[in-house]
C-alpha cells in the first residue's frame, strides 16, 4: 500500500500556483542624465548661441558690403561721367562765345546787305541748334547749371575774381557772371566764375 501510494504521489503533477502580487515584475526605473551629459549639453548650447551669433553678424556683414559695392558702383560711373563731361563744358564755352559774337555781328551789320544778313541768320541758327542738342544731352545725363548772376555769393558754388561797386545789386551778390558753373547731380563739377557786387566808395 505504501508502495502504491508513492507511485501514484510520484505520477501526479503539481497543480499551477497562480502568481501573485510578489511575482509580478517590479518597474524599470529611468534613469537621469549624468552630470557629464548636462555639461556636454550646456556646452552644445552655448556654442550653438556662439554660431547664431556669427551667422547674424556675418549676414550683416555681408549686407553692408552689398550696399557699400553698389555706391561705389555709382560714384565710379558718376566719376566717369563727371570727367567727360568736364571735357565738353570748354566746347559749350565756345559754342556760346560764338552764338554772342554771331548776335552782335548781326546787330551791327543790319543795315547791310540781305543776302549777307541771312546768311549770318542761318549761321546763328545753326549754332544755336548745336547748342541746344548739348545741352539736352548734358542735362539727361544729369548736369545742372549753375545760374549766379544777382544771387548771393556762395563759396560753395562760385568763384570770384574780382568786386565791382554797384548802387543797383546789394553788397555781397553777384553782379556779373563771367562763366557759367556746373553741377552733376550734387557733386560741383565747376564753380560759376563772378564778379561780386561792393558799396559804391562815398563821394568826396
Amino acid at each position: 500500500m505504501k508502495k502504491a501510494e508513492s507511485n501514484t504521489s510520484k505520477n501526479e503533477k503539481p497543480a499551477p500556483v497562480a502568481p501573485g502580487p510578489a511575482a509580478s515584475a517590479a518597474p524599470v526605473a529611468l534613469a537621469g542624465p549624468t552630470p557629464e551629459q548636462i555639461e556636454e549639453l550646456k556646452t552644445r548650447a552655448s556654442r550653438a548661441d556662439e554660431n547664431w551669433d556669427r551667422l547674424l553678424r556675418t549676414t550683416a556683414d555681408f549686407e553692408n558690403f552689398k550696399k557699400r559695392a553698389a555706391r561705389e558702383r555709382i560714384e565710379t560711373a558718376q566719376s566717369a561721367a563727371a570727367a567727360v563731361i568736364q571735357k565738353l563744358l570748354p566746347v559749350l564755352d565756345h559754342i556760346e562765345m560764338a552764338q554772342a559774337s554771331a548776335q552782335s555781328a548781326h546787330s551791327s551789320r543790319q543795315s547791310e546787305a540781305a543776302a549777307e544778313g541771312d546768311e549770318l541768320a542761318s549761321l546763328q541758327a545753326g549754332i544755336a541748334m548745336i547748342q541746344e542738342q548739348l545741352k539736352t544731352v548734358l542735362t539727361e545725363t544729369g548736369i545742372e547749371e549753375i545760374d549766379a548772376t544777382g544771387k548771393p555769393f556762395d563759396p560753395a558754388l562760385h568763384e570770384a575774381v574780382s568786386q565791382m561797386e554797384s548802387s543797383e545789386i546789394p553788397e555781397g551778390h553777384v553782379v556779373q557772371q563771367l562763366r557759367k558753373g556746373y553741377k552733376l547731380k550734387e557733386r560741383l563739377l565747376r564753380p560759376a566764375t563772378v564778379i561780386v557786387a561792393k558799396k559804391p566808395a562815398a563821394a568826396a
